[in-house]
């Protein structure tokens, strides 16, 4: 194969691969760790307390704004959001940015890897 038929090959090949790619598994463990920076303000634990956020125990795949006891701003409980992994990335990512409005007083976090380790450590307590 020559090196034209190749990167053709290559560029047919990346221009049929889906728009919206999955996030790389992350590591839950390195995930819980992660956490630790949320737990001021949010519980992962199956039954946990609301705080200042919600609890945040199956929250992958849950509707935004649903969960019962927890006050949310207008955007978030009238949005039309899911929570799946690709949106807590970009929520995570900005979260006045994803849902202007929101009332989570969080800047973001701007590492990929914590990011997707976080998110696997909620896809466990979902």
């Amino acid at each position: 194969m020559t090196i034209r038929k190749a990167i053709l090959f290559a560029a047919v090949l990346f221009a049929a691969t889906p728009v919206s790619i999955a996030l790389a598994e992350g590591d839950a463990a390195a995930g819980e760790k992660a956490f630790n920076k949320c737990k001021a303000c949010h519980t992962a634990e199956q039954g946990g307390a609301n705080r200042v956020g919600p609890n945040l125990h199956g929250v992958v795949g849950r509707k935004a704004g649903t969960v019962d006891g927890y006050s949310y701003s207008k955007p978030v409980k009238e949005g039309d959001v899911t929570w799946t992994e690709d949106n807590l990335d970009k929520y995570l990512t900005d979260p006045k940015g994803f849902i202007p409005g929101n009332k989570m007083a969080f800047p973001g976090i701007k590492s990929e890897d914590e990011r997707e380790n976080i998110i696997a450590y909620l896809k466990q307590n979902s």
